[in-house]
């Protein structure tokens, strides 16, 4: 079965300094790093995903801002980078295509918001017969509240 790795939305306002600050994020990207390293000596495909908000006036990974750009740091080489403009990975872009052509029906997960586009992403993958595999220790997301209760981060 082959395999390719899926690095979502590790984007400049995710980090400290950015519009949507995340926990963890600069552990996360070690980790990603790490992950990515791993990937290429096995030859997997490399995937990464961009958020691209579709609105000027949205809070956050807003088009030509510093703050929608892959982190500097992320260690992107040759690899294809999609972009997206939902949390899905899937909708209304070329990721599908793109795994099909390469025969690949096994994704390893990683990347940020792990409530949001990791958690859509992953739902859609799998909806779409893939097998996921969701590396924690390569997610980021943030302290959520519901209701009177504090959902931690970790």
């Amino acid at each position: 079965m082959k395999k390719a790795l899926i690095v979502i939305d590790l984007q400049n306002d995710y980090f400290p300094g950015g519009k949507m600050q995340l926990d963890n994020t600069q552990e996360v990207l070690e980790n990603t790093n790490k992950l990515i390293k791993y990937a290429r000596e096995q030859e997997y495909k490399i995937y990464f995903i961009q958020h691209i908000a579709k609105k000027e006036d949205a809070p956050f990974f807003v088009r030509n801002t510093q703050g929608v750009k892959l982190h500097n740091k992320l260690d992107l080489q040759n690899e294809l980078v999609i972009i997206k403009n939902y949390p899905n990975s899937f909708r209304e872009t070329n990721l599908h295509e793109e795994l099909l052509k390469h025969n690949i029906q096994d994704l390893i997960i990683c990347g940020a918001m792990t409530h949001m586009c990791i958690d859509t992403t992953t739902r859609a993958a799998f909806d779409l017969g893939y097998k996921c595999t969701l590396v924690s220790d390569c997610c980021a997301t943030k302290e959520l509240k519901f209701q009177e209760k504090t959902i931690k981060s970790e």
